[in-house]
């Protein structure tokens, strides 16, 4: 069993979903978004280190994964971004969890089969996947698509490995 806390970062929006990954199946533990208040960066980065720190303690998960800053039209906008994902980034790291990231195309196509998915279609595959009874809110559903798409990566790497050693340990037979 493996609990997973993904994370879409946002200087003023930044949302959470949380899976437990028990062999083949997922299933939903919680998803929100950590809205931060009005006012001067600093704060809002503060409140973002203190929610991820929250939900690491709440959830204990085993793993975190996090959406990869993408160049945005505005630069002052991607700057702000990475500085959301850094204190993401440096909450988890705090208490222990192996950070792993992924661009939004990666995300996309694990979870939707397309790397130029629209955010409805993230969405209701979400919902499919996890067997949810609502649509979850845009900014959780893109966090909930980051942790499934962490599992479906680590599922496969961990294929890999195993067909790479088998292959090895024939070789030495």
């Amino acid at each position: 069993m493996t609990i997973i806390l993904g994370i879409d970062p946002g200087s003023r929006i930044t949302g959470y979903g949380v899976i437990r990954k028990v062999g083949r199946s997922h299933s939903y533990l919680g998803s929100g978004c950590i809205r931060t208040p009005d006012g001067e960066l600093p704060e809002r980065l503060k409140c973002i280190f203190d929610g991820v720190s929250e939900l690491v303690r709440q959830f204990q998960p085993d793993e975190f994964a996090i959406e990869r800053v993408f160049m945005a039209r505005n630069p002052d906008s991607a700057l702000k971004l990475g500085q959301a994902r850094g204190v993401a980034i440096v909450a988890a790291t705090n208490l222990g969890l192996p950070i792993s990231e992924y661009s939004p195309t990666e995300i996309k196509k694990a979870v939707v089969g397309t790397g130029g998915a629209e955010k409805s279609q993230v969405q209701h595959m979400v919902k499919s996947i996890l067997k949810l009874p609502a649509t979850p809110q845009a900014d959780a559903a893109d966090a909930l698509a980051i942790a499934l798409c962490h599992s479906h990566t680590r599922e496969s790497m961990v294929a890999m490995a195993g067909k790479v050693t088998a292959r090895v340990r024939g070789r030495l037979r």
